[in-house]
């Protein structure tokens, strides 16, 4: 089993990264500036420079991998297109490319909230919007697919995962850590298959496997 990581530099990418390493899973991180990649990624990493506005790059970088889990985001910016080139563009263009591929699962992270287009959050250059059109083609595509939705990012402690199914949760919070977890715990994992998986933490949440939270949600 291969994993090609999309934003493979992200905050969140790189723990994505650094987790497949952890667990012995082969990784090839996408990335667009390979020194950057070096200084900051484990050392027995593939690595390979790809731009989601060029399929042709993509289809070198996807190549003799299996999955796919993209945490390839658009930061603000004074490019208010930014969300629309990379986050539903870009992402199209790499599922386009999966789905040639063949690829047995593809994994997008993405954000609680999508659903609402009136979200105070969609006046930066519509960001939960895009981030939702790249989500329905994929839902659309022939793929299967897991749509992580992580809460607001945050670098706090650790605390119990709370998860759900599709437009659900609405606010809460969760560290980067913990949505590396559960992608790479969703791979292969047959309850996270073609399944929307909305996340934050609760410290008065009772602590529970990935695969048991994964089961509650498809059942």
């Amino acid at each position: 089993m291969k994993i090609l990581v999309a934003g493979a530099t992200g905050e969140t990418g790189r723990l994505i990264v650094k987790e497949l390493v952890k667990r012995n899973i082969a990784v090839r991180a996408m990335v667009r500036d390979l020194e950057k990649a070096k200084e900051i990624l484990p050392a027995n990493v593939d690595y390979v420079v790809a731009d989601l506005q060029k399929k042709e790059t993509l289809e070198v970088a996807i190549a003799d991998c299996d999955y796919v889990i993209s945490a390839a985001a658009s930061r603000p910016s004074l490019n208010i297109a930014g969300f629309y080139q990379v986050d539903y563009v870009g992402t199209k263009n790499l599922i386009d490319v999966a789905e040639a591929k063949g690829i047995k699962q593809f994994i997008l992270v993405t954000s609680l909230c999508t659903s609402k287009f009136f979200h105070p959050l969609n006046i930066f250059g519509l960001v939960l919007f895009w981030k939702k059109q790249a989500e329905e083609y994929l839902i659309g595509s022939s793929l299967k697919y897991t749509i992580v939705r992580p809460g607001g990012l945050s670098t706090e402690k650790i605390a119990p995962v709370v998860v759900s199914g599709a437009d659900t949760l609405f606010e809460g919070r969760i560290p980067r850590q913990l949505v590396a977890e559960i992608c790479v715990a969703a791979l292969g994992d047959p309850h996270t298959l073609d399944q929307v998986i909305e996340a934050v933490t609760d410290e008065k949440a009772p602590e529970k496997p990935y695969a048991e939270l994964f089961e509650a949600i498809a059942s």
